[in-house]
């Protein structure tokens, strides 16, 4: 009997991933948006209207599944993996959630579910890597750089967001942690700007981003960063729009009625963030990981599949996620608990298989050893 997988959340990246979980189970989409799940029977998919946030909805939705993967907005993320949990049922997560997910440890344990967290691109497929190094060599320095990007630049953001636009601000006002020399830094996000040339891509610009997230924990690795990239001179407005109070989560009294003005700033961006049909997009990533006398790098340029009209960030964070799916479903991963992706990773075989399916996708990360 084909094994049933309910997808929570079918936005761009969660479309993507149902369609490719459905070439091989059987999939049910859940969303609150009817609109976001109207062309999905067509190919054959079960879709649910649902609003998760409702209490007891998530344990009903997915009540018979044998996986569940969720693709919620991060400010969802953790109160949905947790029901998801109390249902008892497995799960691969890609929602950017800001709670701490070893929080929800012992449940899980309890529990007797696997449920692997943070399953993207960065955090993700990052992590992925070097729990695969980590355990193949004494690693001293890994840097992570990483973006998703418009292919065609408009001013005035020269961006595109494919993720909840709250969930794309969160990058900008959560601090950001990183290593140095063994010890914990906290800075604020969008510091240390610096201009990083990519072949291919040119000049772009980079600054701290909260996306180690995990690996702060689990990896005893004397430095260790990410940072995010964007086209030269985004970090400028986005600190003005950070200092003029435009993200802020503190309501403000307006003719009357008290109003957050991240609610206001998401609610006017995200259609100009929007993109377009057929626009394409582009995801860069590259990964520097020292020890041992040797430097490995990855590299990672992908771009809008015109064939299946897949954005690139969706095929590299959908598709990491749905690749740990296969794995979990399989029974070849099997670690009961919380799992930052780079648990996945430490597995030689899981390693090799990931970077095999992404690359049947075209997603391909080329390594070069110095």
């Amino acid at each position: 009997m084909t094994k049933q997988i309910v997808v929570l959340g079918a936005g761009l990246v969660g479309k993507a991933m149902i369609l490719d979980l459905a070439r091989d189970y059987t999939v049910t989409a859940v969303d609150l948006n009817e609109a976001a799940l109207a062309d999905l029977p067509a190919k054959g998919i079960t879709t649910r209207v649902a609003d998760l946030s409702r209490p007891g909805v998530v344990a009903e939705v997915v009540a018979l599944a044998d996986l569940v993967v969720g693709a919620v907005p991060g400010f969802m993320g953790y109160r949905v993996m947790e029901e998801v949990i109390r249902a008892g049922k497995n799960m691969v997560d890609i929602s950017f959630y800001a709670e701490d997910p070893f929080g929800l440890d012992e449940l899980a344990r309890k529990q007797g579910v696997v449920v692997v967290m943070d399953c993207g691109v960065a955090p993700g497929m990052g992590n992925i890597i070097l729990g695969y190094h980590h355990h193949q060599m004494k690693i001293e320095r890994y840097e992570c750089l990483v973006g998703g990007l418009p292919l065609v630049r408009e001013w005035p953001y020269e961006y595109k967001a494919v993720f909840s636009p709250i969930d794309v601000i969160e990058e900008y006002v959560r601090p950001a942690r990183f290593v140095v020399n063994g010890r914990q830094v906290v800075r604020e996000a969008l510091s240390d700007t610096e201009l990083v040339e990519f072949p291919g891509v040119g000049t772009l610009e980079s600054w701290n981003s909260d996306g180690l997230r995990t690996l702060i924990r689990t990896m005893d690795i004397p430095n260790m960063i990410e940072k995010t990239l964007r086209y030269p001179g985004t970090v400028e407005y986005l600190k003005v729009l950070r200092a003029s109070g435009f993200f802020s989560q503190e309501p403000v009294e307006i003719n009357g009625v008290q109003v957050r003005p991240l609610d206001v700033t998401a609610k006017l961006l995200f259609p100009k963030w929007q993109l377009k049909p057929g626009e394409e997009d582009i995801t860069v990533m590259r990964i520097v990981i020292e020890g041992e006398g040797r430097q490995l790098t990855y590299h990672l340029y992908d771009r809008y599949d015109r064939n299946t009209n897949t954005i690139s960030m969706a095929r590299t964070t959908g598709y990491t996620a749905t690749a740990v799916a296969n794995l979990v479903l399989s029974g070849r991963y099997q670690r009961v608990g919380i799992s930052p992706p780079e648990y996945v990773g430490e597995d030689p075989e899981n390693f090799a298989f990931i970077r095999q399916y992404l690359a049947e996708r075209g997603v391909k990360y080329e390594l070069t050893s110095t």
